[in-house]
């Protein structure tokens, strides 16, 4: 009996394009996140000054500039970052709804992964140990998903 052709992608900046969306909302976090993309980038081949990072205002906007990066052609994945905490009203489910859903459709129309690197949590202690600099980092995470989706498609 024969094998299944098993398609995976290779964790590897090399000869890779990506893009890191920030949110500034939150930026005690979400710097920490960026950090962590950068360094899962430079440890997995990448040069620092190959990536290219965008800031917008907060995770509500990421999903527009997002599609506009990945309409642009130039780009095999994305990276979004941010950070959205749970408070005493509704803004929270819609704004953390919303930027999943906006990323998803660009990701979807466009063609090109978009890595979901936005904490939604429920207090500042869960976005801090979600955003250390140790082990764990989701930033990071992020930036390995991103590398891993673009080695697929590239494949597939």
């Amino acid at each position: 009996m024969t094998s299944p052709q098993l398609l995976e992608g290779e964790v590897s900046a090399r000869g890779r394009r990506i893009a890191i969306i920030a949110a500034r909302f939150n930026d005690f976090i979400v710097a920490s996140l960026l950090k962590g993309a950068l360094g899962a980038w430079v440890e997995r081949g990448g040069a620092a000054s190959e990536l290219a990072v965008v800031r917008v205002p907060g995770a509500f906007e990421l999903p527009v500039a997002a599609r506009r990066l990945a309409a642009s052609g130039r780009y095999d994945a994305l990276v979004a970052l941010g950070c959205v905490i749970r408070g005493d009203t509704p803004h929270f489910e819609y704004v953390a709804g919303e930027c999943a859903r906006g990323l998803q459709l660009a990701s979807l129309e466009t063609g090109v992964p978009i890595a979901f690197g936005v904490l939604t949590v429920d207090s500042v202690e869960q976005a801090l140990e979600r955003a250390a600099t140790s082990a764990g980092n989701k930033g990071g995470a992020a930036m390995e998903s991103a590398l891993e989706m673009a080695g697929l498609m590239a494949r597939l």
